[in-house]
């Protein structure tokens, strides 16, 4: 038995219980790390977007329009000036359109718009709002812009090509103390949003390591140097070499020779470092300073941490040496690796150890014009020329590299190749990577971006001769005012960005849980005495339970209970059925359009008012408290994502039609993509009403209300003649539309081969439908189910055929090939309008100004009229439900009968037939059943 707790009062117990729950167990401080691009935050953060992938009925077709391969670049905080001279260079440089969405303004703004980008500074509240799925790939361009990361998250987003260039460490600094305070929430945070990059980018071979403990297997190196340059420069503009050395004990006479080492660099002190000084102390001391000078020389280390262990081992190792304690100065790097290099006359790399990736340090010191001794290493010796950009000697034979220092000194000072190197050496550094850079990129985005058939594909690797960055977008002079950023404020942003990704941690300062009170912790005597206080509540509880089991209960008479189900069963069948406000609004109306959309990412471009109701082509995705229609439950080969790929809108408009009269009863009918929001052509308030009120007017008459028009002009080629209807198919369908589309209706209708199957249709500079965003009565809208029905299976019996030589005969990149059907889909409304004479109205959707398109009599004589019949469709409807209806397929996967309802005169039959049977079926037990109670007589089953 458990040990009795001693008598505590309710209150005495929720006071223990609060306590053991008190947030005081949390030891330490949440922050958020993201900060600016790179080491000095300038000017405009950015998202840069790759060039528009949707199916491209909204705008002018791509094979006008200037190549895609677009980045859309992201960011927030002050900004990125140095990004610029780079990032603009490689994605202009194949050839590719940019459409740049800041999260702030800053100083770049100017920069990139004269690079000919498109800037737009986007409000925090409105990543959401904008429709991503028109580009071919998003590029965030700091770790900043993880706020972004959220809007791609979810369907349809999740599928959007995403790179993300990360350029800063601090985030990659602080892990380690995540994961010592057990902030295992924070980090899966970080993780989350890192998974979702399909590349994770890093301009040095450094960072991937430490951001190891995120990796997902898409950490990907693109090396590149115009930040070390630009700060460089932009660091030399504001401060003195004579200045820093004063503020750091140094005379303007000593010759400081400042050893530089690789990123990695572990607890103890490289071996490399001791050979160096060891190979080197001979040759120092034969340098004599020029008399009444008092300089002398000095071995300064830049590696490592700014920690005691490793100042005092350089220290002993001088003294080991014999040399003097003052001899020998170390600075991390993790400080202001600027002012080191600066005051150094002589940069030696003194890591002998193979790279990946060129070292930035010695970019730095390249451009800050000193002079470089690097060792034979295959990465250094590929840009650097012996003694033109600098002084190489070989690793395995110290000798020469006191032969290259000798080199560089002459008569007690920099020599004239030193000074000469340096120059030559600064020159380099300015473009040092560009190429291999510029190529890199130009391979990620290769691999990465699949184009659809419509684009003009971005410039061959091989064909890109850009070798330098864009430096001319920068203006240092109107900068470097900006550049004074502390590591402080990097702290200050870290936290606040901590607090938004991770906003259910409550961010307190350490200094502030170390002064709470001891008794706010519970002790081990706290946490037994809570453990026998819920065993002893779980026992009373079950002895409870148990007697109220026990006792009997008197439930009434027969009637009573009777009485309350059938009540009970009552009220619930009401809750059932009731009515919510967005259906009682409907009530009355004449017009209801529906919303299609199919993931959570969608939900903000979709309207509200008793106007609109959504249909979800997902169960998953459907909105809560909402009347939205489930288009899969309806219509159930939807829930098969092969075919719901296929038809995409369509699948919709064949759910509502399937038992029409179930869920719309009214005399207008109306659809609308979310994507219509997405692009800024979905009604406005004035424009809903116009179309409100003309649906109200015109009870009778086949008309067709749109308002997403297609885009058919020549203006990027700088024509004046737009295409006609089937070149813009065409174009968007990989160059199959007429050759699929007359087949199909060749096959749908059984015409003769030697006769054309291709209706006509005008090039009379009037508009198209697209988006699938339209109005027509609701038994046209039927009719024009019932064509498109037959045409989809057409369709699909053609690419079953074509199976073999590829997966989709309307498309070529695998975005196209998974929804097949949907570009030519969202153009059959016009065909079927135009040639069943139906009239075609625009509304301007800002103005709601009405204009009739392609007039009626215009078409006399053009139409083929003949085969959009009502007459001869519903005849057809039937010839095929009476094949589905008796179990002759015409091929093995037959499309039409699972894509709405089979129906034709011989069902009634059937249906008489079967409720016939059922009643002759009744009968003839009844008599046989009393039959037998006539001969045996009644029977009773035995009570025992």
């Amino acid at each position: 038995m458990p040990r009795r707790q001693p008598n505590r009062s309710p209150a005495e117990r929720r006071s223990l219980r609060r306590k053991l729950m008190s947030p005081c167990r949390r030891s330490g401080v949440f922050y958020i790390s993201v900060i600016v691009l790179f080491a000095f935050s300038v000017a405009l953060y950015t998202l840069t977007v790759m060039s528009p992938a949707d199916p491209g009925l909204g705008r002018a077709p791509a094979r006008w329009r200037p190549p895609p391969g677009t980045s859309v670049r992201v960011s927030a905080g002050s900004g990125e000036t140095e990004s610029a001279a780079g990032d603009l260079g490689d994605v202009q440089t194949d050839g590719s359109d940019e459409e740049v969405y800041a999260l702030e303004d800053g100083e770049a703004h100017s920069s990139w718009e004269h690079a000919g980008s498109q800037v737009s500074v986007v409000p925090s509240d409105s990543y959401s709002t904008i429709d991503w799925s028109i580009y071919e790939a998003v590029i965030l361009s700091s770790l900043e812009a993880k706020s972004v990361i959220s809007s791609f998250m979810e369907h349809p987003f999740d599928s959007v090509p995403l790179v993300w260039l990360i350029h800063e460490d601090i985030l990659g600094r602080r892990l380690p103390m995540y994961e010592t305070n057990e902030w295992d929430d924070l980090i899966t945070i970080w993780k989350t949003s890192f998974r979702r990059a399909d590349v994770v980018v890093f301009p040095d071979f450094s960072l991937p390591m430490m951001y190891g403990s995120l990796d997902t297997g898409n950490f990907y190196v693109i090396p590149e140097s115009p930040v070390n340059t630009w700060a460089a420069e932009t660091y030399t503009a504001s401060h003195s070499r004579s200045g820093l050395r004063k503020d750091n004990g140094f005379n303007d006479d000593d010759f400081i020779m400042l050893v530089i080492g690789s990123n990695f660099f572990y607890d103890e002190l490289a071996w490399e470092y001791a050979a160096i000084m060891n190979a080197m102390i001979p040759e120092i001391k034969k340098i004599k300073r020029i008399e009444g000078r008092r300089g002398t020389f000095k071995f300064v280390f830049l590696c490592g941490d700014t920690i005691p262990a490793h100042d005092y081992a350089f220290q002993e190792l001088a003294s080991r040496m014999g040399l003097p304690v003052d001899f020998v100065k170390h600075y991390g790097a993790d400080g202001d690796v600027n002012r080191v290099l600066l005051m150094a006359d002589l940069v030696l790399y003194g890591s002998f150890q193979e790279e990946q990736g060129f070292p930035p340090l010695l970019v730095r010191a390249m451009s800050f014009e000193i002079p470089i001794i690097v060792p034979s290493l295959q990465i250094i010796t590929k840009y650097v020329v012996d003694q033109v950009n600098g002084v190489i000697f070989d690793p395995h034979n110290l000798g020469t590299l006191v032969k290259a220092f000798s080199l560089l000194i002459e008569d007690n000072k920099l020599s004239a190749l030193a000074h000469s190197v340096a120059s030559s050496g600064k020159r380099l550094s300015k473009n040092i990577l560009a190429s291999d850079c510029v190529a890199d990129y130009a391979k990620l985005l290769e691999n990465l971006v699949q184009f659809p058939s419509d684009a003009m594909l971005p410039l061959l690797v091989s064909h890109i001769k850009q070798n330098t960055w864009a430096w001319d977008l920068l203006d240092i002079e109107d900068t470097q005012t900006n550049i004074s950023v502390q590591d402080k404020g990097f702290e200050d942003t870290i936290v606040s960005l901590e607090e938004q990704a991770a906003g259910k941690f409550h961010v307190k300062k350490t200094a502030q849980i170390g002064n709470s009170s001891a008794e706010d912790f519970p002790t081990q005597l706290d946490w037994d005495i809570i453990a026998e206080m819920e065993i002893l509540e779980d026992a009373d509880r079950r002895e409870r339970e148990e007697i109220a089991e026990r006792t009997p209960r008197y439930l009434g008479d027969w009637n009573t209970v009777y009485n309350d189900a059938r009540k009970a069963d009552k009220d619930t069948k009401f809750d059932k059925n009731e009515r919510d406000e967005a259906e009682l609004e409907k009530i009355g109306l004449q017009l209801c359009i529906y919303e299609i959309y199919s993931g959570r990412g969608a939900w903000p471009f979709l309207q509200h008012g008793s106007l609109y109701r959504g249909i979800s082509l997902s169960k998953r995705a459907q909105r809560p408290r909402s009347d939205d229609i489930d288009a899969v439950g309806r219509l159930p080969i939807l829930n098969n994502a092969y075919y719901g790929d296929l038809l995409c809108d369509f699948g919709a408009m064949f759910a509502i039609a399937n038992k029409v009269d179930s869920i719309h009863n009214m005399p207008w009918i109306g659809f609308q993509s979310w994507r219509a929001a997405g692009r800024k052509v979905s009604l406005s308030v004035n424009a809903e009403e116009v179309l409100e009120r003309t649906a109200q007017e015109k009870s009778e008459g086949d008309v067709i209300y749109f308002w997403t028009p297609m885009k058919m002009n020549k203006k990027a080629v700088g024509e004046n003649d737009g295409f006609d209807f089937w070149t813009v198919c065409d174009i968007l369908n990989a160059g199959n539309c007429r050759t699929v589309f007359e087949a199909a209706f060749r096959s749908m209708y059984g015409l003769p081969e030697n006769m054309s199957a291709l209706p006509p249709m005008p090039n009379d500079g009037h508009k198209w439908s697209t988006l699938h965003s339209w109005v027509m009565p609701t038994p046209s809208f039927l009719e024009f189910v019932m064509f498109s029905r037959m045409f989809v299976d057409s369709i699909d019996s053609l690419n079953q055929k074509n199976i073999g030589a590829a997966p989709c005969i309307l498309g070529s990149s695998e975005l196209e090939n998974k929804h097949c059907y949907c570009r030519v889909l969202e153009l059959l409304v016009n065909v079927w309008a135009y040639h069943s004479a139906r009239r075609l109205v625009y509304i301007d959707p800002v103005s709601g100004q009405m204009q009739e398109q392609h007039p009626i009599d215009q078409r006399i004589g053009k139409m083929w009229v003949k085969y959009f019949d009502f007459t001869l469709m519903k005849s057809m409807d039937e010839d095929l439900a009476e094949e589905a209806d008796d179990g002759i397929h015409p091929t093995d996967r037959w499309l039409w009968p699972l894509t709405g309802e089979v129906h034709w005169s011989g069902v009634f039959d059937k249906e008489r037939e079967e409720k016939y049977r059922r009643k002759m079926d009744k009968k003839r037990l009844n008599k046989a059943k009393l039959l037998d109670r006539h001969k045996f007589g009644y029977k009773q089953k035995s009570l025992g």
